[in-house]
């Protein structure tokens, strides 16, 4: 997929190269140096000589240091300050920032003076169509993901019931509240101003993130509460809160901020950077602001334009948008693993790889026998992961069932090479049409905000770059030279005939030469490829057909041939219920199903199979509704999986596993690995030892 960024600010575009400072902790923030050093900037420590700049962390106690130093040698001073979306937890407890505000003229919550931001306020258009659509995407998809500058909250805590006025504390002695000359009086004569104005509602005073996490003191406490007004510590999200709130107080907190993207108009004691533009009810009104903006505007400026933004994964400045993907991708993982888990059915040479997919907050907890894997984890306040398919009859825990994902590796499964993508469910798991499933939950939703325009790029990038499940490389076989070239060409995929979507999803027909008769006594006159499953074929699973078997049905034996070479040279797809269905749909593919896997009964294929009358019909009788391609493509590849980038050793979104995949830029498995699965191709009929 193409690099996705926007062009530095014109601004900052204009420092020198070299950046001077004189802070040490600047030395130890390799990430800080890294999008400095990709923005064009060379961070050294000592004093500026002439043409280069001076860098400071925004107006912190320490930044006196490097602005005395740009002043006496007449250098450009550059302020630093981390963006808006920052990370998971905040930089006290040790997470690097995801994006940064480089202002060469102020610092965004210092009314002192123009701050890019506020020149960008003030002075752009902000009338270009294609930007403020981004915008209202970008405060949709924030708001339907619930993020915010840090992500220590949980959206699954009930938000208090609503009707209340909403007061936000802030920590003491930031730098904001003395920009804006706020102390505690300040805060004290806020609180009394909301009681006074809404007498008859319940007040609650948000406690800041970092206060809640005892790393910095705010300006309320237990004193501050009497009968109508209460401290709100526990992690709900700042979109429910907000929700439920009547009114919103602030002084200059980025809450304020977000309450003008929920459709607040917050009374701002402070002067912080989006007061004075019609937003806000100002107590003190910003002298150099007057003009009337929009929310799509305020957020382009903040969000869009002012910031660098940082693409850990593929280590390159990218765009909002590429940002806003990581920062999904690193909070869902953080949501479903921050109480940690025990583990149940992994084999051994699958557990580094589960590691780094669900160990990262909290190590996993490894249990073969899934009875004492559910003790163990209600013991110790944990969830259950079980890998599909290895739950005991009548398995009475709540676990959520892990298997591959839709876009797993460059090589197999069968072959210990690990995966990039791993889906979990709680419902039931996509290939088991006998209940349902999480993806089926997500095909029967609406997509979410941004969803159907992140799907098509991500099918154009899978189609530009012929990625499928397994990646093995290969050449399309010379076809037989009497296969007339005008005749309707038909793939039939063979399958591991063990295979549980086959045992759960085919009534009827269940065998690779039932699906080759099939297919041939439907279509007598067209030439019909047969594809051996590559599981099969390396000799791993059951399921082989002779060749010479094949052959009385089929015009072509594709052995050894690259899938996705070959899904571009056919006109269709019978399949039983093979993922090579899927792969199809997304080339534009007919496909007919004799079972009933994850991508049938939608209306998107021809199903001859018996799929659930669930996913056709409302339990009162009504018609379900129709998801499209782009639908099932963001339900099967964005929203259901989990992806692991193995380069960068973090959670990351498809787009990322789609990079790696298209250009091999994945370790290769360890050489135990390799040895392992060749042992197992001397046992396949013993596959259960692996699997």
């Amino acid at each position: 997929m193409a690099v996705e960024r926007d062009p530095l600010p014109e601004a900052a575009a204009a420092i020198p190269r070299r950046l001077c400072h004189q802070n040490l902790s600047f030395l130890r923030d390799r990430r800080l140096k890294r999008i400095l050093a990709l923005a064009g900037h060379d961070l050294r420590l000592g004093l500026p000589r002439q043409g280069e700049g001076v860098a400071v962390w925004g107006a912190s106690p320490t930044a006196w240091r490097g602005e005395r130093a740009a002043a006496r040698a007449g250098a450009p001073l550059l302020r630093i300050e981390d963006a808006f979306l920052r990370s998971i937890r905040p930089g006290r407890m040790g997470d690097a920032a995801l994006g940064l505000i480089l202002d060469p003229a102020g610092v965004h919550f210092d009314p002192a003076r123009p701050s890019r931001i506020e020149q960008i306020l003030t002075s752009d258009p902000l009338d270009n169509s294609n930007l403020l659509a981004r915008a209202r995407t970008g405060i949709e998809r924030i708001r339907f993901h619930h993020l915010s500058k840090y992500q220590l909250h949980d959206p699954a805590l009930p938000p208090p019931p609503p009707g209340y006025v909403l007061v936000i504390d802030q920590t003491r002695g930031d730098a904001a509240l003395r920009a804006s000359g706020a102390t505690q009086a300040t805060f004290d004569e806020m609180l009394v101003a909301a009681r006074e104005a809404h007498p008859q509602a319940r007040i609650l005073i948000k406690t800041h993130p970092e206060t809640a996490q005892g790393l910095r003191p705010g300006h309320y406490g237990p004193q501050h509460e009497s009968p109508g007004v209460a401290l709100l510590t526990a992690p709900h999200s700042p979109w429910h809160v907000l929700e439920g709130a009547i009114a919103v107080y602030t002084v200059s907190s980025q809450m304020g901020f977000e309450a003008i993207l929920a459709g607040h108009k917050p009374q701002v004691w402070g002067q912080p950077f989006y007061a004075g533009w019609g937003l806000t009810v100002d107590r003190t009104p910003p002298p150099r602001r007057g003009r009337r903006l929009t929310r799509a505007q305020l957020f382009a400026a903040a969000m869009i334009l002012a910031p660098t933004w940082y693409d850990p994964c593929r280590d390159r400045l990218c765009s909002f948008e590429a940002a806003l993907d990581q920062l999904e991708a690193e909070t869902r993982a953080f949501r479903a693993d921050r109480q940690g888990h025990v583990a149940a059915g992994m084999r051994l040479w699958k557990r580094a790889r589960l590691q780094g997919f669900f160990g990262a907050v909290k190590p996993l907890i490894f249990q073969d026998d899934p009875m004492r894997a559910a003790a163990l984890a209600q013991a110790r306040g944990r969830g259950l992961l079980i890998w599909a398919g290895k739950e005991p009859p009548g398995f009475p825990a709540p676990a959520l069932r892990v298997e591959d994902g839709f876009l797993r590796s460059r090589g197999l499964g069968a072959e210990l090479v690990p995966p990039l993508s791993l889906v979990t469910d709680d419902a039931g798991i996509y290939y088991d049409p006998t209940r349902p499933s999480q993806l089926e939950q997500l095909l029967l939703a609406p997509l979410p905000p941004g969803g159907r325009d992140r799907a098509e790029r991500l099918l154009e990038g899978l189609r530009a770059a012929n990625l499928t499940k397994y990646n093995l490389g290969g050449a399309l076989p010379d076809l037989p030279a009497d296969l007339p070239p005008d005749r309707r060409r038909i793939l039939v995929p063979g399958q591991v005939e063990d295979d549980a979507s086959i045992r759960l999803g085919c009534a009827g027909v269940a065998t690779n030469l039932g699906l080759l008769q099939a297919a041939r006594a439907a279509n007598p006159e067209a030439a019909i490829l047969y594809k051996p499953h590559p599981d099969v074929e390396a000799g791993l699973r059951p399921g082989a057909l002779a060749r010479d078997q094949v052959l009385r049905h089929a015009d072509a034996y594709l052995d050894n041939a690259n899938m996705a070479a070959v899904l571009n040279e056919v006109d269709e797809v019978w399949t039983l219920t093979s993922l090579t269905g899927f792969e199809a749909l997304l080339r534009g593919k007919p496909v007919t199903t004799l079972g009933a896997p994850f991508y049938a009964g939608w209306g998107l294929t021809r199903d001859l199979g018996q799929v659930p009358h669930r996913r056709l019909r409302r339990a009162d009788g009504s018609l379900q509704p129709r998801p499209d391609l782009l639908h099932l493509l963001h339900a099967a590849l964005i929203a259901y999986p989990r992806y692991w980038d193995p380069v960068s050793r973090r959670p990351c979104p498809p787009e990322v596993a789609l990079d790696r995949l298209a250009s091999g830029d994945i370790p290769h498995p360890g050489r135990l690995n390799r040895l392992i699965s060749k042992l197992q191709g001397r046992f396949a009929s013993h596959a259960r030892l692996w699997r």
